[in-house]
C-alpha cells in the first residue's frame, strides 16, 4: 500500500475494565479528538459514545484462545491507519501493559518511525477485587500482591509454582479460568494450604458482576457447580475473607440489571450515568434522532404567550432568536420540569407549567395568562400532537404553532434490536416515538401481528415515562410494569429504583 509522507500520532490506551466510568480524563479527551479508534472485545461499548461523530471505529476483538496471527494483523492495521489519519487511538481493555501486548504494538510503530503516546488504564487486577470488596493488600494481612497471566505456559515453560506458592502476598491470576484446576493443584502440591481462601469474580465492575468464594480445596467444584464462564479473575489469599464485611458493589439496587435506553444518542449520557450509580448497566439503543429545523421566526411581539412542549423545543427556538428582549412582554409556558430547566439556561423563568405534562393541559393553562382572541404560539416538533383548531374553539384564543425540530426514527437491523433486548432486563421508553420506532425496527407494522413482539418482550420489565407513552405501548398489547409518577427520565429512574427496592 502506498503511504503518505505525513504520519499521524498513535495513542496506545487502556480503557479500564467493565464500568465505563473507570476511564481516565486523558483518554476521554483523546477519544473526543481521534480520527480512528481501534478497540478490542473487553472495551465497554458505552465508552465509544465519547468519540467524535465522524470517527472511524474499527473492532478488532481477540478471544483468549487467539494468538499471534491476529496480533500481527492488529499491529498492521494500527500502522496503516497512522498513515491515513492525524490521530489514531488503539483502545484496549484494562491497561495496555498488563498482559495487553501494548509493547508489541509500540514496537510495530517504532519500526515505521510513528510517534506514539501511552495512556495507562485501570487494570482489572486491582479494580475487580476492589468492586468485589477485596483489597489486594491490607495491613496486618499482607504487604504485597502478585499478578500472573492465567495461561500457565510462557514461551513453552510453566509458571514456577514452587516459588509462587511460597509468596505471602495476594495471588491474582488473569484469564485463568480454563487453567483453574491446574493452578490450584500446583499451588497445593508446592505447599500452599488447602484452606487458603479463593475468590472467582466474573464480569467484574459490570452490572453482571458475580463473586464465588471458597478455598483451594473447594473452588474448582464450586466453579463447576455454578457453570462459571469467562471472563473471570482469580484472587487467592487471606484478603478474600474481608469481602464478607467490605462488599459494596453487588449490594446496589440495580446490580445484575441491564437497562435498555432507547432515547436519542445526545441525551443518553445523563441517564446512563444515573443507571451506573445505581449499579446497573445502560445498554444503548438510540431509536430516534433529533434534527433542528430551519424556520422563519414570527414577530413575537404579536403573541400573548409562547408555549414550549419539550427541552428540545426550547433549544431549537433559542438557537434562532436574535434578541432575547423580544420576549419581554410575552408569557412563557412549558411542559414539565426538564423544559423549565432548559429555559433556565437562558435566564428565563417560565410563567407557568401544568402539573400534568401534556400539551393539552398547557393549552388550557394558557387561558389564565392571556386575553380572549389573543394569539398564542406553540413551539413544537414535527410529531407533536398540538391541535390548534381544537384549542381555538375550546379556549377562545388564536393558537398557532412553529415546528423547530424533527424527531426521526432511526433504522437499526432487526437482529441487533433483538440482541440488545435479550441482554436487557428492563426496557426504558421515554417517549411514544421511541416505542413506535422500536416496533418498526422489529418488522411489525400491523397491530394485528403483535405475537412476535410479545414473544420478544416476554419476561422483560417495561418502563414508561408517562401515560401518553404507556397508552402507545399498551395499544400493541404489551403490559407496562413501571410508569413514572413524575414524567421525566429522573422520575422514571426513581420509580425503577423503588420497584426493585420493594
Amino acid at each position: 500500500m502506498e503511504k503518505n509522507k505525513v504520519k499521524g500520532k498513535v495513542y496506545i490506551a487502556g480503557a479500564g475494565c467493565g464500568d465505563e466510568q473507570l476511564i481516565t480524563l486523558k483518554l476521554k479527551n483523546i477519544l473526543e479528538k481521534a480520527d480512528c479508534v481501534i478497540y478490542d472485545r473487553l472495551v465497554n461499548p458505552n465508552i465509544l459514545q465519547y468519540s467524535k461523530p465522524r470517527a472511524e471505529l474499527i473492532y478488532m476483538g481477540k478471544e483468549n484462545t487467539e494468538g499471534g496471527e491476529l496480533q500481527l494483523k492488529i499491529n498492521q492495521t494500527i500502522v496503516e491507519k497512522a498513515f491515513e489519519n492525524a490521530i489514531v487511538l488503539r483502545l484496549k481493555g484494562g491497561d495496555p501493559f498488563v498482559f495487553g501486548r501494548g509493547g508489541e504494538e509500540i514496537e510495530a510503530l517504532l519500526a515505521e518511525n510513528i510517534e506514539f503516546e501511552v495512556i495507562p488504564g485501570i487494570t482489572s487486577s486491582i479494580a475487580v477485587p476492589a468492586y468485589a470488596g477485596i483489597p489486594v493488600t491490607h495491613r496486618g494481612i499482607n504487604t504485597s500482591f502478585h499478578v500472573f497471566t492465567g495461561h500457565t505456559k510462557i514461551d513453552g515453560s510453566e509458571h514456577d509454582f514452587s516459588t509462587i506458592a511460597k509468596l505471602d502476598g495476594t495471588l491474582i491470576f488473569l484469564m485463568g479460568l480454563g487453567n483453574l484446576e491446574k493452578i490450584v493443584e500446583n499451588l497445593v502440591e508446592n505447599g500452599k494450604k488447602v484452606d487458603t481462601p479463593v475468590a472467582i469474580i466474573k464480569d467484574g465492575t459490570t452490572s453482571k458482576q458475580k463473586t464465588y468464594t471458597g478455598t483451594l480445596g473447594t473452588i474448582v467444584e464450586i466453579v463447576k457447580e455454578n457453570n462459571v464462564k469467562s471472563p473471570v479473575i482469580i484472587i487467592i489469599g487471606e484478603v478474600v475473607n474481608l469481602r464478607e464485611k467490605m462488599q459494596w458493589f453487588e449490594k446496589k439496587v440495580l446490580s445484575g440489571k441491564n437497562i435498555l435506553v432507547t432515547r436519542n444518542k445526545e441525551k443518553q449520557k445523563k441517564v446512563a450515568d444515573k443507571i451506573n450509580e445505581l449499579g446497573g448497566q445502560a445498554v444503548s439503543l438510540p431509536l430516534i434522532n433529533i434534527e433542528y429545523n430551519e424556520f422563519e421566526m414570527p414577530d413575537l411581539s404579536q403573541y400573548g404567550a409562547i408555549l414550549f412542549n419539550s427541552a428540545n423545543s426550547v433549544i431549537g427556538f433559542m438557537n434562532k432568536i436574535k434578541d432575547m428582549r423580544q420576549l419581554a412582554n410575552v408569557k412563557i409556558g412549558v411542559v414539565g420540569t426538564k423544559t423549565a430547566e432548559e429555559m433556565g439556561n437562558y435566564k428565563i423563568i417560565p410563567d407557568f407549567y401544568p402539573k400534568e405534562y401534556t400539551v393539552e393541559r398547557l393549552a388550557a393553562e394558557s387561558v389564565k395568562f392571556t386575553n380572549p382572541n389573543e394569539r398564542v404560539l406553540f413551539v413544537v416538533s414535527n410529531i407533536s400532537p398540538v391541535d390548534t383548531e381544537k384549542y381555538d374553539k375550546l379556549y377562545g384564543r388564536k393558537y398557532e404553532k412553529v415546528v423547530v425540530y424533527s424527531t426521526e426514527q432511526v433504522k437499526i437491523e432487526e437482529e441487533k434490536v433483538e440482541r440488545e433486548v435479550r441482554k436487557s432486563e428492563i426496557l426504558m421508553f421515554l417517549s411514544s416515538s421511541t416505542f413506535e420506532s422500536f416496533v418498526k425496527n422489529l418488522g411489525i407494522d400491523d397491530l394485528n401481528k403483535t405475537e412476535k413482539l410479545k414473544n420478544i418482550l416476554d419476561g422483560k420489565v417495561i418502563a414508561s415515562i408517562g401515560p401518553v407513552t404507556t397508552k402507545t405501548i399498551e395499544k400493541y398489547g404489551i403490559k407496562v410494569n413501571i410508569e413514572a409518577e413524575k414524567y421525566t427520565e429522573d422520575g422514571l429512574l426513581d420509580v425503577i429504583e423503588k420497584y426493585y427496592k420493594d
